[in-house]
């Protein structure tokens, strides 16, 4: 096992460049009652950088993001009874996202830099079912959260659904990562990393496993992450993770560095919002509002050679 302390370089913006050099971002996730798990995703992605920022979401919960992310482009995909994505919205990700079609301004499944999906889909099963058909479409890198760590652990031999994918991260926290090892929470407490690094063997994907001291790992190295407290224990918290960690993939940083990257500011963000609010008072859209005093103070620090 190797320790990785090493800490990846973000580099300056050249002048001439456009919204399409800094990744272009799709973001699946929200249903009624969770539409914040969507916003946080989509507005944590703009906020560590990308250029483009594509969030699509159950029919009635469209409405409702679209107002609060100004600069995002939202579409309404077919949903349950629930209020929750459908099985029928697997043909229209596909229709969504050709050359052809004006709503996504003629972008391709080919041109998406990588993927979001699982915060606040919910475990419906029609819902699930969607996204196990769906991430085979995928050949970017995907980062997979929340409900979409269900899909995976609701299906035997979930390993095939991102087999066609070296690039992918899990975010799970201790419950969900004994969900996809079908073991016991405590278990998974008691052995962090050797159960982190099982499960990046298993799933052929790099694992970003929450909690004090968030480890990353791609089943070799390890990286154990010194930022953050307490009072990141709130939620939506990792949906927050999750658009940080989809923005560094997009802009082509590896797997494994995309992760140091998003864990390291992330809690760092909280680490200044808990400056400023306190632990006990301190919400997920406070790391949100942080995260461009993060990127400020990581970039001053470490300059390119």
């Amino acid at each position: 096992m190797k320790v990785i302390k090493r800490m990846p370089v973000i580099k300056p913006r050249r002048a001439d460049t456009h919204k399409g050099d800094y990744g272009k971002v799709l973001v699946i996730a929200g249903s009624c009652g969770m539409s914040g798990a969507a916003f946080l995703t989509a507005q944590s992605a703009l906020r560590s950088g990308a250029g483009l920022v594509y969030l699509a979401t159950a029919l009635s919960t469209q409405p409702i993001l679209a107002t609060k992310l100004t600069c995002v482009i939202t579409h309404p995909l077919s949903e349950t009874s629930e209020g929750t994505i459908s099985e029928k919205a697997i043909t229209e990700i596909a229709s969504l996202l050709s050359p052809s079609n004006p709503a996504m301004a003629g972008l391709s499944l080919a041109d998406i830099d990588a993927l979001a999906i699982g915060p606040g889909l919910s475990r419906h099963p029609q819902t699930t079912k969607f996204v196990q058909n769906i991430l085979p479409m995928f050949k970017c890198p995907i980062v997979i959260d929340a409900d979409g760590l269900h899909s995976l652990s609701s299906r035997q031999g979930g390993t095939a659904i991102i087999k066609n994918n070296r690039s992918v991260i899990l975010t799970p926290h201790s419950a969900e990562l004994a969900r996809l090892l079908k073991t016991t929470p405590t278990k998974i407490q008691f052995n962090r990393i050797e159960c982190a690094k099982d499960a990046s063997k298993r799933f052929n994907a790099i694992i970003v496993l929450k909690g004090n001291k968030t480890i990353v790992t791609d089943g070799e190295n390890i990286y154990i992450n010194k930022t953050g407290n307490p009072g990141m224990a709130t939620a939506g918290s990792g949906d927050v993770l999750t658009g940080m960690l989809c923005t560094f993939l997009a802009q082509k940083f590896s797997p494994f560095d995309a992760s140091q990257l998003a864990v390291y500011l992330h809690g760092l963000s909280g680490d200044l919002s808990a400056k400023k609010f306190s632990e006990h008072s301190l919400i997920a859209t406070d790391i949100l509002d942080f995260i461009p005093e993060a990127l400020k103070q990581y970039t001053s620090k470490r300059k390119p050679c």
